[in-house]
């Protein structure tokens, strides 16, 4: 007796995002760092429905304790600043004000350390030469040091101490693009395609950048950490961003003073500080573990 072939149905490979996805959601650290993240995101976006009230508005004569604390009042959950602001508004416009400001120094650092990557991988003249050797005299300074530096020439303020941080991680994404191009470039595959005619442009964007676009996305949310801890210090030093801006190194600035007498004022902004770089550094581990980049 003939028996009759089988057919087995073949099941449908994943994409590279599904199993990155299903690996980083493996992760529960991971996954409760992103949802956090999101959460943080979430407040700074609807900022303006949010917080009750007005982050600069001084209720006059009132000097009030959070609310777990037995003078606290329920309008004021986190109780008010030294001139009577409210500290939950301010610390929730200061999420949408320190997260917009990282927005935007990580999309220019990386806008233009993206575009200097490329021209050094592509190039192998003297061009290449003199723009290594200048990221790596940025490279050589720290980056908080050289970003007071810069502020305190150009003078300080919001807008310049976009600059200088968006400066001090420049070099960054020049050496992580230009090294992820050359070891592309070293990989056999180019070499065919290269034999088979491909052009310069259309092997770069069909076969390069994307795969090393999982390299760039996590040096990305690094870098957005990065940024928001600098503009920080750089607020609490006073050459960023200027009272009564709510960005969260201009309040611990302002409230330092008061340690001993309020403590929850110093405290409650460096836990955001904390809790958000936390989250993002947590989240940039697990992306370079699901995509399997130190491999």
């Amino acid at each position: 007796m003939i028996s009759r072939p089988q057919f087995y149905q073949q099941s449908e490979i994943p994409s590279s995002i599904a199993r990155w996805t299903k690996k980083f959601l493996a992760n529960k650290l991971t996954t409760a760092a992103a949802i956090l993240l999101l959460l943080i995101v979430l407040v700074a976006i609807f900022a303006p429905w949010i917080a009750p009230y007005d982050p600069a508005f001084q209720f006059a004569d009132q000097k009030i304790p959070p609310l777990w604390s037995s003078d606290g009042m329920k309008q004021y959950l986190l109780g008010t600043d030294d001139l009577g602001r409210d500290l939950f508004s301010r610390l929730v416009h200061g999420a949408r004000l320190s997260l917009k400001l990282a927005f935007i120094v990580v999309f220019l650092a990386s806008t233009i350390g993206m575009l200097l990557g490329c021209i050094t991988a592509l190039s192998n003249t003297w061009i290449d030469q003199i723009i290594l050797r200048i990221m790596d005299l940025i490279l050589a300074l720290p980056s908080l040091l050289l970003a007071i530096v810069i502020v305190a020439l150009i003078g300080p303020g919001l807008p310049n101490a976009i600059y200088a941080v968006a400066i001090v991680l420049v070099p960054h994404f020049v050496l992580l693009t230009r090294n992820a191009i050359k070891q592309e470039l070293s990989k056999e595959y180019i070499t065919a395609m290269l034999l088979d005619g491909a052009g310069r442009v259309k092997l770069f964007t069909h076969s390069i950048l994307p795969n090393i676009a999982p390299t760039l996305v996590v040096q990305l949310t690094l870098a957005f950490s990065t940024a928001i801890l600098e503009i920080a210090a750089l607020g609490f030093l006073g050459l960023g961003a200027q009272a009564p801006n709510p960005e969260w190194g201009t309040i611990l600035s302002e409230s330092y003073a008061y340690i001993t007498i309020a403590p929850w004022m110093v405290t409650l902004p460096g836990l955001a500080i904390f809790f958000t770089l936390l989250s993002i550094n947590l989240v940039g581990d697990g992306m370079r573990d699901a995509m399997d980049l130190d491999n």
